[in-house]
């Protein structure tokens, strides 16, 4: 009888076995792997590569926020002498290796206390290209807040630009839309401009020059710039010259301009600087009765990493005949700016 009932046993023990490999087993479904954001260090610190792409990305910008003067204001925009003023800044770079080189994308947008977030810059660069909304190099100029050597238009514009440059070497073409200025002939579609620029390094000796032309008005525009180091700081000198105003340069008919940046401390930078207008713009045209001069100082100290100040103040004296007929002939203006940039 327990012969037969550990028989009996036995059986049943091996038919629930078998029974139960017979039915779908299951199985804990394994986690999926995470992929983490892993450092793309080919085109310098900063840049990340996009998950699941070879593209490397780097986010960056500033948070600005200053005290402004400006002496005479007379109320404009509702403001007096003093204004204070905020702006947040980013900056997007994308980019990846292919067959015709590095290819980099950007977008910059801007945001502050006067305006809507804006596009301050979307463009396209590969194997020396240039292509979209960007500035040009008349929005260069010297390291100081004293100097005016853009136009009162700006520079950014749609351009198209090809840059070939040799390290000590640089040159360069650009087609730019050139429009919305009051020189522009509304009868005409040639709203374009073409600007050429030639520099050179050698030593601690840095020189460029710009020659540009407006289509539309059929007005050029030359710049020469040059700068070099000189004991402990960096002397700039520039000059400027326009047939008639146009949108390169507006300002007056020619214009010169100096500064020397001093590195009084591995943390302070102080920059003296003068510049003197020759024939200032009334209206449309440069006036032959008027004359100006600027002098300024500018001071820059970093506080820490990702801190730093910046402080100016500017006197400006118009001369001339046609000095009398301003509304004030001298002005002063300056600002305090704290910036974190990131």
């Amino acid at each position: 009888m327990n012969i037969k009932s550990l028989l009996l046993g036995s059986a049943a023990a091996l038919a629930a076995v078998s029974g139960a490999h017979a039915a779908d087993a299951i199985v804990a479904a394994e986690p999926e792997a995470m992929e983490y954001v892993r450092v793309c260090d080919a085109f310098g610190t900063g840049y990340f590569y996009i998950p699941g792409t070879e593209t490397c990305l780097k986010i960056g910008g500033y948070v600005r926020t200053e005290l402004r003067f400006n002496e005479n204001s007379y109320g404009a925009n509702g403001r007096g002498d003093y204004d204070a003023y905020s702006r947040g800044y980013l900056t997007f770079a994308a980019k990846n290796d292919t067959e015709y080189g590095t290819l980099s994308s950007y977008i910059n947008l801007q945001a502050d206390t006067e305006s809507d977030v804006f596009l301050d810059g979307a463009w396209i660069n590969i194997a020396g290209f240039d292509v979209g909304y960007f500035y040009s190099y008349w929005d260069d100029g010297l390291s100081g807040e004293t100097d005016s050597l853009d136009s009162s238009f700006g520079a950014l514009q749609n351009s198209a630009r090809y840059t070939y440059d040799a390290g000590s070497f640089v040159a360069s073409v650009s087609v730019e839309e050139v429009e919305n200025t009051y020189f522009t002939d509304r009868n005409s579609n040639n709203d374009l401009g073409v600007t050429g620029k030639l520099g050179a390094t050698i030593g601690g000796f840095n020189v460029y020059g710009l020659a540009s032309y407006d289509v539309d008005v059929e007005e050029a525009a030359f710049r020469l710039l040059a700068t070099a180091e000189i004991g402990p700081g960096t002397f700039g000198i520039a000059g400027q010259y326009a047939t008639n105003p146009n949108y390169y340069y507006d300002r007056a008919e020619w214009t010169v301009a100096a500064e020397y940046a001093v590195k009084a401390t591995d943390k302070l930078t102080i920059t003296p600087a003068a510049q003197y207008f020759g024939n200032v713009r009334t209206g449309s045209q440069f006036n032959n009765d008027l004359d100006a001069w600027k002098v300024g100082l500018t001071a820059g100290y970093q506080v820490t990493e990702g801190l730093r100040t910046l402080a100016t103040v500017n006197y400006t004296k118009f001369d001339g005949d046609a000095a009398d007929r301003l509304v004030s002939d001298d002005q002063w203006t300056g600002f305090l700016r704290l910036q974190r940039d990131f």
